[in-house]
């Protein structure tokens, strides 16, 4: 089981995957950073998917959590490259895409380290974050990043992980906010001025 941190006193079985929601400010990313520190203190590995900062920064947020050296943290960096700043190489912690739009290659990239993670390291507890889906959206369209998603969250269901997923309520209709959310088993919500909440799905 994955308990999930300080603010959702909960645990959800391995496989799940959740969609954190909420009005832009209202702390999405630093709620999915917070759950996947508290598997990284825990020894299992955690995965980000950044497609909005990059990975300098976002490590930088997650460091103010805990110390990660020699730990199993990854990023996947779907920025950096796109925004052209000198040459970057794929390392032991960052692996680069060329932009957001590259679903294939964020895919191939997750699957790596994966890979390593469960096969070479034996972890067998993972946790992945996606941060933001808001992003995918302004790049393509609906059934291209539901396609995605719907091999995204099969792979993490499948190697038993936990998926964190961040998306924007306020930058999509209800159309695209109805068909995200049928591919995940729990929704967290968060708000402006009261504690996230969390509904997991009865399956």
């Amino acid at each position: 089981m994955y308990k999930l941190g300080a603010d959702l006193d909960v645990e959800v079985e391995p496989g799940t995957n959740l969609l954190l929601v909420g009005p832009p400010l209202t702390g999405k990313r630093s709620l999915a950073l917070d759950i996947l520190a508290e598997g990284t203190r825990s020894g299992e590995g955690s995965v980000i998917v950044t497609t909005k900062d990059g990975a300098d920064r976002i490590l930088n947020d997650f460091g103010k959590r805990l110390d990660y050296e020699g730990k199993p943290v990854a990023v996947v960096d779907c920025v950096t490259k796109q925004q052209g700043v000198g040459e970057v190489r794929d390392d032991e912690r960052i692996r680069y895409t060329s932009s957001p739009v590259d679903m294939t290659g964020i895919g191939i990239k997750l699957s790596e380290i994966l890979q390593e993670y469960y096969q070479d390291r034996g972890l067998a507890e993972n946790r992945i974050m996606l941060h933001s889906l808001s992003t995918l959206l302004m790049y393509a369209d609906l059934q291209t990043v539901f396609r995605f998603l719907h091999v995204f969250t099969g792979r993490i269901q499948s190697v038993g992980g936990l998926g964190l997923f961040t998306i924007d309520a306020d930058a999509h209709d209800d159309r695209t906010m109805n068909t995200i959310k049928q591919l995940f088993d729990g929704i967290i919500t968060t708000h402006e001025d009261a504690p996230p909440d969390i509904r997991i799905a009865d399956h």
